[in-house]
C-alpha cells in the first residue's frame, strides 16, 4: 500500500475477501464490466449532449494514455479540481487507469486548501477548469507552482497558460491501439491499493486527506446503492458538486455506473432546472443536501408545472435532515425520501424506500454493508445501552484505518482497535441510528445539554421559517445559551415572541428553548454544502461582545444622568 497509509490488518483484509466484501477489481474495471453489458446506452446526459458507455470507455482510455505520455507514474498523486461535467468522468477514470492517484478537491477550495492538498499529498500534478464563475484557476495554479516544489504538471480544461497543459488536446492525440492497451494495462494497481483519496469536511481546520482504496471504494458505492434502489433503470439527476464523496461515491455517480443507470448533470441548484430537468429526462432520484432542500420547498413554483411523477426517491446528506422537511419532501414530490448519513472516512447509512414513515423521517439510517460494525460509546469509550445517547465509532470493509500522512490525527481519530471516531452523538435504537448532534453541536447550559438538532426541527414546523440552525452563545451565568438563527419564508414575519410561543405549544422543556433570535437571509455554507455552524458561533459571540462594550459605556452615563434629575 502507498507509503504513510495505514492498511487493514491482514486478518481484517483476509476476513473482508472471504465474505465477498473485497471483489479484487480496480475501479476502472467496475465501469469496464458495464459498458461491456452495455455499449450503446447512454452514460452521461449534460445538456443537449447524450454520451453512450462505450463513448464514455474510450475518452477515458485516450485520456489515460495522454497521461502516460506526459509523464505520470503509478502512484503520482494529482489534485483534482474540475466542476461538474463530463470532463470531470473522464479524467477522473482516466486518471486512476493511468495508475495516478486523484485527490478529490472542490470548486470552492482556494489557495490556502489547494496548497495544503498539494504539499501534504507531494503532488506532481494539478488538474483545473480555465475560469469559472469569475475565478482564474489558471492563475492560481501558476502562484502555487512557484511555491509548491512538486508541482510539475498543470492540466486546464479550457484554454491553459504557458507551460499549462490542455486536458482536453489529450482526446486527439494520434495513438497506437495496441500500445495504448498494453501501456495502460502495465499500469493496473493491486485492487487494495490506494485508488482516490476524498477530503475531511473541513469545518474545523484545514482537510485531512482520506486515502481510499479500490477495494473499499467498489464495496462502498454498490453497497450503498443497492441499499437505496439503484438498478439498471436509474436517471440519477446530479446536483451536488460530484468530488465530494457523497455524490462521488456514496453511491453517487459510481454507484450508477456500477448498476448501469445514467448520470444527468444539472447546470445549476436552481429549482426551474431541477424541476424541468426531472420531467425532460425522467429522473428516478435526485441526491442532494440540507440547504437545497430547503430552497426548493420554498421555492415559488405552483406544484403541478412540471410533471415529476418519474421521480421515485430523494435522498439528503451531509447534514440531517429534519423530520419536518422530510415529511414536506414526501408531500410535495410525491416520491420515498431517503436519510443518508456518513463519513468521507468511511461508514456510511441510509433509511431504506421500504422503511416505514416513522423511521424514515426520524432515523438516521442503518449500515448498508453487513460487515460494518457500530458501537455507541460513553466519554470512557465503554459502550452504552440502546436508547443512551453515546459517541459513534465505525469499523468495516470501507472505513479507513488512518488519515494519509497525518499520524497525529490518527492518534486522536482511531480507537487501538481500528474504530474511527465519528465525534456525533447518536442514540441506537435496534438496526437504526438516530444523530441528536455533532458534540460541539450540543449546548450545555449549565450542565443541561440541549440538542441543537431537536430544537431545530421543532422550529422548522412554524409556516413562517424556511430555514433554521441552533448554536451555542457564551454567557456569564450559564457559560452557554442557545441561539435560534432562523432564514424565513417570503413575506412572512417571525419575532422572538412569536418563537417562544410557538415552540412552548410544542411542550418541549423550557430549558430548551433558545434565549436569542437572530433574522439572517442565509448561512455560512462549507465547501462540502454543510452549513458552518462554527461561524455562526462566532458571529453571535462576536455580537455580544459589542453589546457588552456598547452598555458598559452608557450605564455610567444613565447613572450621571440619573443623579442629575
Amino acid at each position: 500500500m502507498l507509503a504513510d497509509c495505514v492498511p487493514w490488518p491482514e486478518e481484517f483484509a483476509a476476513l473482508y475477501r472471504a465474505k465477498g466484501y473485497w471483489e479484487d477489481i480496480t475501479i476502472p474495471e467496475m465501469l469496464e464490466r458495464t459498458i461491456r453489458a452495455f455499449p450503446d446506452k447512454t452514460a452521461i446526459v449534460t445538456g443537449d449532449r447524450r454520451i453512450s458507455y462505450s463513448e464514455l470507455g474510450r475518452a477515458i482510455d485516450r485520456m489515460a494514455y495522454g497521461f502516460v505520455r506526459r509523464g505520470l507514474k503509478p502512484l503520482d498523486r494529482v489534485v483534482f479540481q474540475l466542476g461538474n461535467s463530463p470532463e470531470l468522468v473522464i479524467a477522473f477514470f482516466a486518471l486512476i487507469k493511468a495508475g495516478a492517484i486523484p485527490v478529490m478537491a472542490l470548486p470552492a477550495h482556494r489557495h490556502t486548501e489547494i496548497g495544503h492538498f498539494i504539499a501534504r499529498a507531494r503532488a506532481v500534478a494539478y488538474l483545473i477548469p480555465d475560469v469559472s464563475r469569475g475565478f482564474d484557476y489558471r492563475e492560481m495554479a501558476a502562484e502555487l507552482a512557484q511555491c509548491c516544489a512538486s508541482l510539475r504538471h498543470v492540466f486546464v480544461v479550457g484554454s491553459p497558460y504557458p507551460g499549462q497543459h490542455d486536458l482536453l488536446a489529450l482526446l486527439d492525440e494520434p495513438i497506437d491501439e495496441a500500445e495504448m492497451a498494453a501501456a495502460l494495462a502495465a499500469r493496473r494497481p493491486p485492487a487494495d491499493e490506494v485508488a482516490l483519496m476524498v477530503v475531511s469536511g473541513g469545518t474545523t481546520g484545514l482537510p485531512k486527506l482520506i486515502p481510499r482504496t479500490h477495494n473499499d471504494y467498489i464495496h462502498m458505492c454498490k453497497t450503498s446503492g443497492a441499499a437505496t434502489g439503484f438498478d439498471r433503470d436509474m436517471v440519477f439527476l446530479m446536483v451536488l458538486q460530484m468530488a465530494h464523496n457523497f455524490p462521488l461515491g456514496g453511491p453517487g455517480f459510481l454507484g450508477v455506473f456500477a448498476f448501469g443507470g445514467t448520470l444527468v448533470i444539472a447546470p445549476s441548484t436552481a429549482a426551474e432546472d431541477v424541476f424541468s430537468l426531472i420531467e425532460k429526462e425522467r429522473v428516478t432520484m435526485v441526491c442532494t443536501a440540507v440547504p437545497l432542500v430547503t430552497a426548493w420547498l420554498n421555492a415559488s413554483i405552483p406544484e403541478g408545472r412540471y410533471d415529476l411523477s418519474s421521480l421515485r426517491s430523494l435522498m439528503s446528506g451531509g447534514a440531517r435532515l429534519a423530520p419536518e422537511l422530510r415529511r414536506r419532501i414526501e408531500l410535495r414530490f410525491r416520491c420515498i425520501y431517503i436519510e443518508s448519513f456518513g463519513t468521507g472516512e468511511g461508514l456510511l447509512m441510509k433509511t431504506r424506500p421500504d422503511d416505514p414513515d416513522e423511521i424514515r423521517y426520524t432515523a438516521s439510517g442503518r449500515p448498508v454493508s453487513p460487515g460494518d460494525e457500530i458501537r455507541v460509546v460513553d466519554d470512557m469509550d465503554q459502550e452504552v445501552p440502546d436508547g443512551v445517547a453515546g459517541e459513534l465509532q465505525g469499523r468495516g470493509p470501507y472505513t479507513i484505518r488512518g488519515y494519509y500522512n497525518d499520524p497525529e490525527a490518527n492518534a486522536r481519530a482511531f480507537t487501538a482497535d481500528g474504530f474511527y471516531r465519528m465525534g456525533d452523538i447518536v442514540k441506537r435504537i435496534g438496526r437504526y441510528v438516530y444523530v441528536e448532534g455533532r458534540r460541539k453541536d450540543l449546548v450545555n447550559r449549565g450542565g443541561e445539554k440541549i440538542s441543537c438538532e431537536e430544537v431545530e426541527n421543532h422550529i422548522l414546523a412554524h409556516p413562517a421559517v424556511a430555514s433554521a440552525c441552533v448554536v451555542a452563545m457564551p454567557d456569564d451565568v450559564y457559560g452557554e445559551k442557545a441561539c435560534a438563527f432562523v432564514i424565513l419564508r417570503e413575506h412572512h414575519s417571525f419575532t422572538f415572541k412569536d418563537l417562544i410561543s410557538f415552540l412552548l405549544t410544542r411542550k418541549i422543556a423550557k430549558f430548551k428553548l433558545p434565549e436569542r433570535l437572530e433574522i439572517v437571509d442565509s448561512f455560512p455554507i462549507s465547501a462540502a454544502d454543510k452549513i458552518l455552524r462554527r461561524e455562526l458561533r462566532v458571529i453571535i459571540a462576536d455580537k455580544i461582545s459589542a453589546e457588552k462594550a456598547v452598555a458598559s459605556t452608557l450605564i455610567p452615563q444613565r447613572y450621571e444622568n440619573g443623579m442629575a434629575g
